[in-house]
């Protein structure tokens, strides 16, 4: 079964139908364990604002070109077949959120991923995809 489409199915189902327990009681001790390793919410703020910007096929295919080399916005703009003031809006954003990084070669600017954090991810979500 496809897990995104599972998801779907979920969020379609009466909330009756949706699976949960059947004794409302609360195991204390993980929720101890746990409650000092749960993620902050401003953390989690944080990261909902990267999701959302990745939320974006055109960016999400931009990044899949950078994730091989750097590329200047006309590379990129032929790539993606979008024209580069598209490009260079998406990549403003992708920017904004530190996803990218560029430098300057003479007249040309080269972007690229910021880090290999932002590589993992996007290999990671990829692996992700290709199990499926």
């Amino acid at each position: 079964m496809n897990k995104h489409k599972g998801k779907q199915d979920l969020d379609l189902l009466p909330s009756s139908e949706v699976p949960k327990c059947d004794t409302h009681l609360v195991h204390l001790d993980r929720v101890r364990s746990i409650g000092a390793q749960i993620l902050p919410t401003n953390k989690a703020q944080q990261m909902a604002e990267i999701f959302g910007v990745l939320a974006d096929t055109n960016r999400l295919r931009l990044l899949s070109a950078l994730a091989n080399q750097e590329l200047c916005v006309c590379d990129l703009a032929a790539l993606t077949k979008m024209t580069e003031s598209a490009v260079s809006h998406q990549l403003r954003l992708l920017k904004a959120m530190r996803l990218v990084s560029y430098r300057r070669e003479g007249r040309n600017v080269y972007y690229s991923l910021a880090d290999s954090h932002i590589i993992n991810l996007y290999r990671s979500i990829v692996e992700h995809l290709d199990e499926s």
